[in-house]
């Protein structure tokens, strides 16, 4: 019992420091933002847009990187059925940061946004910004609970205290500091926890590769030795399939409040193009200790150590390999500093999803949808009850959900196949509006729920080429499962049907209403003809911060009258010029 002792002394220890963090750096930024002339609610939700080149990188590289990042590389390497070559999320997910970086920070950081539905809502109005909140909604949430079920699997592992308490305690943490210190104390915590992950697993790892039980992990990855080798490969029939999930990762991890809160909080847009950079940098270095965990679990003989004969894979704990090896190849001072580490990262990286969704909630439908004259300390105590409620029910998920990975993982390729193409449409395609926006919206909808979700037992309805159905058999209870694997690449296919149809149906409706072939009084959405509808809101809405740096920021001519359709195309979004926006020169005409 005494190693439980000094493993729950451990977790403390990151847990009090983590929350000291936070609690510091709320009160050392209580009033940055605020003196500046911006509200405070703007500066619970991007930090005043003042954080700097160093506490910037390291949030921003926090964005995907935490307790579900370590941990799924640590599995899927270690998975005979998968390797190396399948542990996508440290490639894709760079690279994500760098296509995010190269054509979306910018634009979205130079026009002043607050959240990442903002430019929805300017161009296509705020009941279709409440569409697209419900996938962005559902992936934070999911993400979130994910990740602290995963942390009451790992605490159970290492100090075999009740799982439910442990996840309470945790996401209580998390939620008090983010309630005092918004995306400051976020951000902050960021630093400790990607500082502890990294010291925590490179302390462990030389300790773990010394182990008698394991073998010579350069061996292992090209033979046979315990499993297959942990380099994996990748079959010719599976190749789509491949190529489809990095898709998902590299696409489908730009558009997340997570990464655009980093964004827009950048104190310039050229600082937010290069946080994206240094980011992607930091998912690749942060990656290789997880890598080598994976592999030195795959060179094991379990047999030779304090956790039995039996596999990890066996007994169905292929999830837990990290601090299954931190905790039996490593001496009990290093794992319980590298497992109080984890521990520690896990929980902080639940924060800024509950954050995320938050300001979501409180400025795209609250203030923006129903009460656009709510005063900004109304939207601040809208912001502080719904990190409360979204951290209640992504614990309550975490807690009553066996299916919570499998939700996740559906609500990630929803926002992959939604509201990816929903980006492009309204940053670099001039002209597309709220019809196109629905139609694609649902085209990716059917066609991504067509295909099923085996984590959540959802049989596809569209049986796309290539389907086989392969049996899966659970190790603990011999259950065997016949799942439908869908090997055509039907995410990447679906955004583009979504992204297609956005356009398609946009020029369509617009051809109709201004030909004179379709009536103005058909025109329900006032995508087209009505636009001087209050549906279509105008920058002044949207922007309504002082503090914004001028030459970042295209000038705003309050209550612009015009419609914003032509707001947005490539030259004004990839272009360091322009000294107005286009709507005002249409004004100006």
């Amino acid at each position: 019992m005494a190693l439980h002792l000094e493993g729950l002394l451990a977790i403390v220890i990151f847990y009090v420091l983590i929350l000291f963090v936070g609690i510091w750096a709320a009160w050392k930024n209580k009033n940055s933002g605020v003196e500046g002339g911006s509200d405070q609610s703007e500066s619970i939700m991007v930090g005043g847009r003042d954080i700097g080149l160093f506490v910037g990188g390291f949030t921003m590289t926090a964005t995907w990187v935490g307790g579900g990042y370590i941990n799924g590389t640590a599995e899927y390497v270690y998975l005979p059925s998968h390797g190396l070559a399948w542990a996508q999320a440290p490639f894709g997910y760079a690279l994500s940061l760098v296509v995010g970086g190269l054509f979306f920070a910018k634009p979205m950081r130079s026009r002043g946004y607050v959240t990442m539905l903002d430019p929805f809502q300017q161009l296509y109005g705020k009941r279709m910004g409440g569409l697209l909140f419900i996938p962005a909604l559902m992936g934070e949430i999911f993400w979130s609970a994910a990740i602290l079920s995963a942390l009451g699997a790992t605490l159970s592992v290492i100090v075999d205290i009740n799982i439910n308490m442990s996840v309470m305690i945790s996401a209580l943490i998390a939620i008090f500091y983010t309630l005092v210190g918004g995306l400051y104390s976020v951000a902050y915590t960021d630093v400790v926890q990607l500082f502890c992950i990294f010291v925590g697993l490179w302390i462990s790892v030389p300790f773990a590769l010394a182990n008698p039980a394991v073998s010579d992990i350069g061996v292992t990855a090209v033979k046979k030795v315990f499993q297959t080798p942990w380099l994996g490969t990748i079959q010719p029939s599976d190749g789509w399939m491949w190529a489809d999930n990095f898709c998902l990762l590299m696409l489908g991890g730009i558009p997340w409040q997570v990464y655009f809160q980093r964004v827009l909080s950048a104190s310039s847009a050229t600082y937010a193009q290069v946080l994206s950079f240094l980011a992607a940098f930091g998912c690749l270095v942060m990656a290789v200790p997880s890598v080598l965990i994976g592999a030195i679990g795959a060179s094991t003989d379990w047999n030779q150590t304090s956790y039995g004969p039996v596999p990890p894979m066996e007994k169905d704990e292929s999830d837990m390999i990290l601090p299954i090896v931190l905790q039996h190849l490593c001496p009990p001072f290093v794992s319980f500093f590298g497992l109080g580490a984890v521990s520690a990262a896990v929980m902080s990286s639940a924060d800024s999803s509950i954050l995320s969704a938050s300001s979501m909630f409180a400025r795209n439908i609250y203030q923006l949808a129903f009460r656009q004259s709510a005063s900004d300390r109304e939207i601040v105590w809208v912001m502080r009850v719904t990190i409360f409620v979204f951290g209640a029910l992504a614990t309550a998920m975490a807690l009553l959900t066996g299916t919570v990975y499998g939700l996740w993982y559906l609500s990630s390729d929803l926002v992959y196949v939604i509201i990816f193409p929903q980006l492009i449409s309204v940053l670099f395609i001039k002209g597309t509006n709220t019809y196109g926006s629905v139609a694609g919206y649902i085209f990716g909808l059917l066609l991504r729920i067509g295909g099923g979700e085996p984590y959540l037992k959802l049989p596809p309805f569209i049986y796309y080429p290539g389907w086989t159905q392969e049996e899966k058999v659970h190790h603990l209870t011999k259950e065997v499962e016949h799942i439908v694997v869908q090997r055509f690449p039907f995410k990447t296919v679906a955004m583009l049907a979504s992204l297609l149809g956005n356009a398609v149906f946009s020029y369509v409706a617009k051809y109709l209403f201004e030909s004179g072939t379709l009536s103005p009084k058909y025109d329900f959405l006032d995508a087209v003809v009505s636009k001087h509808s209050k549906e279509i809101m105008d920058k002044t809405t949207l922007v309504g911060s002082d503090n914004i740096i001028l030459s970042e920021m295209a000038p705003v001519k309050p209550r612009i009258g015009s419609s914003l359709a032509g707001t947005f195309m490539n030259t004004e979004a990839l272009s360091d010029e322009g000294e107005t926006s286009p709507d005002l020169n249409n004004e100006l005409q």
